[in-house]
């Protein structure tokens, strides 16, 4: 059987979801012949610079404005009109990945973005293409452009999510709330002292992740200053080179200060607590690794309600105040015992088995 795996590089918590599925599926059922394909490369130059640039300058510098696009194409009154209109442009715009699908005739196509499903399913409703459609929502909420027609199999991030799948019609025969992919790396029975030194860093002591995403956006730098008295942190810049080099010349006491990473997981393992944004992909990650997150810098909409169910589940708080941060961490540093429950709580939300659930799936 031919199956596409196909997601949008517009940030990195989708590729990451879709490679986790890809890599299950190439180890596990070699009977798959298998493609992993980023839409956006055939896109025209236009609509490929607004997912590239301008989604990050969006979130990184008018949060504001992503949040009033969110609400206006979630609301009722708007929904319908703005839903017509981006199916129309996102055509047009990605028309070589259209006949792609066609040219290709897969037998199952597995989506972790909401265009490549949407693109999927309209084609499946004029009977252009015969796939069989599987889309993984990368957030535990559900905005509204998620929902496509043509769709066989929703992939939900919890129970939650599926309730709000059901609440937006979609039968529950289609919906598995099997949670979001991740690498296999990401599983909490590691060697803390061995990575530690491999790492450079001190493992009998209380240590601080901070990760924000591939943009290493939020008060990174001074969240880091006014906790590396308090506890060893980890500060991952990412792309933000100006970060990184700051930070570096700084040379705070306690604090290893690190660029963009491929070993996340190394770095969450040998950590007792992550401040970090509320991505999806990023929380199905430390979930399953038992570690307590203090969110900040969520963009508003899709993260602010990963927040939210989040909370229904026990898991995390969200802190926009420095100096709140600061005692939340010294707390749960002088008292193991609550810091033991909260993490016990996270790993009781953790969903190991998306990708084994994905791969019985395709059949």
């Amino acid at each position: 059987m031919k199956v596409l795996i196909t997601y949008v590089s517009a940030g990195a918590g989708h590729r990451r979801v879709a490679e986790a599925v890809y890599n299950y599926l190439k180890n596990n059922r070699r009977d798959l012949s298998l493609e992993l394909v980023d839409l956006l490369p055939s896109a025209n130059p236009f609509f490929r610079f607004c997912y590239l640039s301008g989604y990050p300058f969006l979130v990184h510098y008018a949060g504001w404005l992503w949040g009033f696009f969110f609400w206006m194409t979630k609301a009722r009154l708007t929904r319908w009109i703005c839903r017509k209109s981006s199916i129309i442009v996102n055509y047009f715009s990605c028309r070589k990945f259209a006949d792609y699908l066609i040219k290709e005739d897969f037998d199952f196509i597995i989506s972790t973005h909401f265009l490549n499903s949407e693109l999927a399913a309209n084609l499946k409703l004029k009977n252009k293409i015969r796939a069989k459609l599987i889309t993984v929502i990368t957030d535990f909420g559900v905005h509204p452009f998620w929902i496509s027609r043509g769709t066989d199999i929703y992939i939900a991030a919890s129970k939650a999510t599926k309730d709000k799948l059901l609440a937006m019609g979609v039968e529950e025969s289609k919906i598995k709330d099997s949670g979001i992919p991740f690498a296999p790396d990401f599983n909490r029975n590691q060697d803390r002292i061995g990575l530690a030194s491999k790492l450079g860093i001190r493992a009998d002591i209380f240590t601080v992740l901070i990760m924000t995403g591939s943009f290493g956006s939020g008060p990174l730098e001074e969240i880091a200053e006014s906790l590396c008295a308090q506890a060893q942190v980890l500060v991952v810049c990412a792309k933000n080179k100006k970060l990184f080099l700051r930070l570096r010349k700084r040379n705070l006491e306690n604090v290893k200060v690190f660029g963009f990473v491929n070993n996340a997981q190394e770095l969450m393992a040998v950590s007792d607590i992550i401040i970090t944004k509320p991505g999806g992909s990023s929380i199905a990650e430390f979930l399953n690794m038992e570690l307590f997150p203090i969110f900040i810098s969520a963009i508003p909409g899709q993260e602010q309600e990963n927040i939210r169910i989040l909370a229904g589940y026990g898991v995390g708080y969200a802190l926009k105040n420095v100096k709140r941060i600061k005692e939340l961490v010294v707390e749960l540093r002088n008292n193991p015992r609550k810091l033991q429950a909260l993490k016990k709580d996270a790993g009781r939300a953790a969903k190991p088995f998306a990708c084994q659930e994905i791969a019985s799936a395709i059949c």
